[in-house]
């Protein structure tokens, strides 16, 4: 009995000292990718799914973009399509896009707007082409040739980056029922009806500019942004990630991540945070408590 009283107290107290946080954010938007780890194990989905709920019961409005890129590689290897990568990114011809159409906007999207709905809330999905959502051309990417060193144009067929964004489909889901909670798969449009895919990091800063999200989150499979000795660097201005860049501080898909952070502060976000989504409940740890549980960038 004393055990239970403990606990019970314990809970009481939690849930007094987050109070602050809640009102703090009660009513704002806040967008979310979903992806990595916390996406393929069953546990933590359904973890993420009931913290989703949770966040609308409180009054915050979340908005989902997921990924989705091992679920299509293995899909991919099933349909015996051989994928090529230049500069680390998988080029995507008529084939491979209509793969990644059918993987995101169908299994992987419908199994989080399940998930959520099983937790008690009412999700929707979308794709970045419903209603011209996330707009898009095709990527303009470089890389350097390692013999000539002259910056070489890639390409990488249907792979995409966001133009504009248009929240009308978004907005008039909210309008009709304040409770839906939108879980957007990042396939985007161009001016010509083509169809892109979209990295799915961009397209969530992308939307969460266009919103005016309170808070950025980019859940990934590290504990936040580490300086040279691995430490978690637990605060980051904007400006200071040019030269984490050119130091090597961060490398590899970090990068992405840092950029899409820096331009969505950049156009009104609030702030941005990468934390791992490994971690059980750390949407609610980062918004309710004062250490958070990633990298705040601002």
């Amino acid at each position: 009995m004393t055990d239970q009283i403990s606990a019970a107290q314990f809970t009481a107290q939690t849930l007094s000292e987050a109070l602050p946080y809640i009102q703090r954010y009660a009513g704002k938007t806040i967008v979310v990718k979903y992806g990595g780890h916390a996406m393929v194990d069953e546990r933590l989905s359904a973890i993420f799914a009931r913290d989703v709920v949770l966040l609308k019961t409180l009054g915050i409005h979340p908005v989902i973009v997921h990924g989705g890129g091992p679920q299509i590689g293995k899909l991919l290897d099933r349909l015996g399509i051989v994928s090529e990568f230049k500069g680390g990114l998988r080029v995507t011809d008529e084939a491979t896009m209509e793969v990644v159409e059918m993987v995101l906007s169908g299994p992987i999207n419908k199994s989080i707007v399940r998930a959520i709905n099983q937790a008690g809330g009412k999700a929707v999905g979308l794709s970045g082409s419903d209603g011209n959502l996330i707009q898009a051309e095709k990527a303009k990417k470089t890389e350097r040739d390692p013999d000539s060193h002259i910056e070489q144009v890639l390409d990488l067929g249907f792979v995409g980056e966001p133009t504009a964004v248009d929240t009308s489909v978004i907005d008039a889901l909210l309008k009709s029922d304040s409770q839906l909670i939108p879980v957007v798969a990042p396939v985007g449009v161009g001016k010509d009806g083509h169809r892109y895919n979209v990295n799915a990091d961009t397209s969530a800063g992308a939307l969460a500019s266009a919103l005016g999200a309170s808070r950025l989150f980019l859940l990934t499979d590290v504990a936040g942004v580490l300086d040279k000795q691995k430490n978690l660097m637990r605060e980051l201005a904007v400006d200071a990630i040019p030269d984490l860049i050119s130091d090597g501080t961060a490398a590899g898909g970090m990068i992405p991540k840092l950029e899409t952070a820096a331009q969505s502060v950049k156009h009104g976000v609030g702030a941005a945070v990468i934390l791992d989504g490994r971690a059980p409940h750390a949407l609610l740890m980062e918004l309710f408590t004062e250490h958070g549980a990633g990298t705040l960038i601002s």
